[in-house]
C-alpha cells in the first residue's frame, strides 16, 4: 500500500479538493439533524453518460431513515458511478437526487453536510495517527466540539484503545473502520459505502460488519455497494441488482431469495445482459 506524506501547511489545498466529494462545507459542519420531510434520500430517474455510453440508465429509488439499499451487480455496472452522482461527485447527466424531498444542486456544497462517503480512496495519512487524521478532516471543514467527535467517532469503530498509533501501522481493516469514522464524523442523514469489504479477511470483515449494521440506527438512509453477496443480504432492507447502468431488479429483502441468492443473481445478470432488464424501479 503506498504510503502518503503527513499533510504539510502548502498541501492543505490539494487535501481540501480530494476530501471535498466526502465531506461536509464549511457553512454547514456541525448543522443540527435536519427534519425529514420526505424520502431520507430519493433517486428520480438518474442518467449519466460518458461519450455517450450509458454508465446509468434510468435508476430510480427511495430510502426513508434506518433503511439500507444494498446493491450488487458485476464489474462495470454502474455502481461506482451511481454512488458518486448520489454523493455529489458527478453531475447526472439528467435526472434528480433529493435529500429529505428538496432537490440538490451539485454545483452547491452545502448539502453535503448531510452526507457520509467511504469509498476505495480512504483520504487517510500514513503518517498521522488516527486521532490526527479525524482531527485533521474535522479541522478542515470546521466541525464544533471536535474533540468529543473525534472520541466518540474512534470509540463507535473500536479504535478508542488505537487513538495515538500512526495510521500506517494500521492493519487493512483497521484502516477501512478508520475511513468510516472519517465519513461519519459529521454525523450525516445519508450514507454511501462503495464496496466496504475489499481486501479484509474473515475477522475484519466480521468486525466490520458489525459496525456497518449499528448505522441502522433508525437515523440515516444507506446505499452500500458490494460483491459480498452474504455480507449484503445481511444487512440490506432492499436489494438491488444493478447491469449495465440499469436496476433489473429492485426488491424488498424479504422478497429475495436467502439459501438460493447466489443462482438467482446470475440469472437476473444473465437475462438482463441478454437485454432482457426491467430498468429502474421505486421502492
Amino acid at each position: 500500500m503506498e504510503t502518503k506524506p503527513a499533510p504539510e501547511a502548502g498541501d492543505r489545498a490539494a487535501g481540501t479538493a480530494d476530501a471535498a466529494e466526502a465531506a461536509p462545507s464549511p457553512t454547514q459542519a456541525g448543522a443540527a439533524a435536519r427534519v425529514v420531510a420526505g424520502p431520507a434520500l430519493e433517486a428520480r430517474d438518474l442518467r449519466r453518460e460518458f461519450a455517450g455510453f450509458p454508465a446509468l440508465d434510468g435508476v430510480s429509488f427511495q430510502l426513508q431513515p434506518g433503511e439500507l439499499l444494498t446493491v450488487f451487480g458485476p464489474n462495470g455496472a454502474g455502481k461506482t458511478t451511481l454512488l458518486r452522482v448520489l454523493g455529489g461527485g458527478l453531475r447526472p447527466t439528467s435526472g434528480e437526487v433529493r435529500l429529505a424531498g428538496e432537490p440538490v444542486d451539485v454545483g452547491e456544497r452545502t448539502w453535503r453536510a448531510r452526507i457520509g462517503v467511504l469509498s476505495h480512496r480512504g483520504f487517510l495519512y500514513d503518517q498521522l495517527s488516527a486521532a490526527e487524521n479525524l482531527r485533521f478532516y474535522g479541522d478542515l471543514f470546521g466541525l464544533d466540539a471536535l474533540a468529543d467527535r473525534v472520541r466518540e467517532a474512534l470509540a463507535a469503530v473500536g479504535l478508542a484503545g488505537r487513538a495515538d498509533a500512526r495510521v500506517g501501522s494500521f492493519s487493512r481493516g483497521m484502516r477501512q473502520r478508520l475511513a468510516l469514522a472519517r465519513a461519519l464524523l459529521h454525523d450525516p442523514d445519508v450514507v454511501l459505502l462503495d464496496e466496504p469489504w475489499t481486501g479484509l479477511d474473515a475477522h475484519a470483515a466480521g468486525l466490520l460488519r458489525d459496525v456497518l449494521a449499528s448505522l441502522k440506527d433508525g437515523r440515516r438512509a444507506v446505499v452500500l455497494v458490494t460483491h459480498q453477496l452474504g455480507e449484503g443480504l445481511r444487512l440490506a432492507d432492499h436489494v438491488a441488482i444493478q447491469v449495465r447502468g440499469r436496476f433489473a431488479t429492485l426488491e424488498p429483502r424479504a422478497d429475495v431469495p436467502g439459501d438460493g441468492f447466489e443462482a438467482y443473481y446470475r440469472e437476473v445478470v444473465e437475462r438482463a445482459a441478454a437485454g432482457a432488464g426491467t430498468g429502474g424501479a421505486e421502492l
